[in-house]
């Protein structure tokens, strides 16, 4: 991996706009950005989610995040959400969390996170499950980013979201 290439995470609760802002900052920026995982596995799955499964969406996003790190020519690169939320499922849905994910989450640290914020209406999607949570949620989100030490700034808005997660970004850049 090549560790001059900043990471820059896109994370929060369902709903947030995630993929729609990493898309929007990675054409932005003209910079590659690493798709969610976990999306394409449970469209896929048949059955319901069990801890294998939050194992196997860990590889996965680790999987994706490396070969876009191994091809990426620019100075950064877009995460769309990271493996921190395989350890946020986990935890809620089984009460544990793989100890893989555990030890990764000081191995494989991101270099600053913007943290969607629940202000966005809910969008509805067969993916999501929870939009009666989404403040629960966020409050792990700060935990779990407070635990890490994690350089992050929550980006709120409706009309002028991604002109603040580009302000912010810009900001941490510069930095």
């Amino acid at each position: 991996m090549n560790k001059t290439i900043k990471k820059i995470a896109i994370v929060g609760p369902e709903s947030t706009g995630k993929s729609t802002m990493s898309i929007a900052l990675s054409k932005h920026y003209g910079v590659p950005w690493v798709p969610e995982y976990a999306r394409y596995y449970c469209a896929a799955l048949k059955q319901e989610c069990n801890l294998q499964d939050e194992i196997n969406m860990f590889h996965g996003q680790v999987a994706l995040e490396e070969s876009i790190l191994a091809t990426a020519q620019t100075d950064f690169i877009i995460c769309d959400t990271t493996f921190l939320t395989v350890k946020i499922w986990s935890d809620e849905f089984f009460g544990e969390t793989p100890q893989i994910v555990i030890d990764a989450l000081t191995e494989r640290p991101y270099d600053f996170y913007l943290l969607l914020d629940i202000d966005l209406p809910w969008q509805e999607d067969p993916l999501r499950d929870f939009p009666h949570m989404r403040e629960h949620f966020m409050e792990i989100w700060h935990k779990e980013l407070k635990a890490l030490n994690a350089n992050y700034v929550v980006v709120n808005g409706i009309e002028n979201r991604l002109q603040n997660a580009v302000h912010t970004i810009d900001n941490f850049l510069m930095s």
